[in-house]
């Protein structure tokens, strides 16, 4: 069975430092990475929905992200750079390599993201 993941879940996994918006969310984030780093070829499914980073995010209220529009926003902008659309399986390690190469590394971050509230940790970072 495949793990779910937001698209922009992508940008975040590649800055995150231990930082977040509660030890709850930031402790349970932490365990979602290393769970996929253990095994960096399982298939995730990627969706444009909440996922199971979401679980403890303060902003999903009841399977909804209170700022929606602006994730999806992401979403899609991460899936369009790397040529996937919502639903796509593919490895964690491929994924990750897609987003550094086309979103990270071509300089489109910012411009996808750079309105989110943990910029600075990306910006400082890469």
């Amino acid at each position: 069975m495949s793990i779910c993941l937001r698209p922009h879940h992508g940008m975040c996994f590649q800055f995150y430092e231990g930082k977040g918006y509660s030890e709850d969310f930031t402790d349970h984030m932490g365990r979602v990475i290393r769970k996929c780093e253990e095994k960096p070829d399982q298939p995730i499914t990627l969706t444009c929905s909440t996922d199971v980073v979401c679980k403890n995010c303060p902003n999903n209220e009841s399977g909804t992200c209170t700022t929606e529009d602006k994730v999806q926003r992401y979403d899609s902008e991460v899936l369009k750079a790397c040529g996937l659309e919502d639903g796509s399986e593919i490895s964690y390690k491929e994924f990750l390599m897609l987003v550094k190469k086309h979103v990270i590394d071509s300089g489109k971050r910012k411009e996808i993201c750079g309105d989110c509230s943990w910029d600075y940790i990306c910006s400082k970072n890469g």
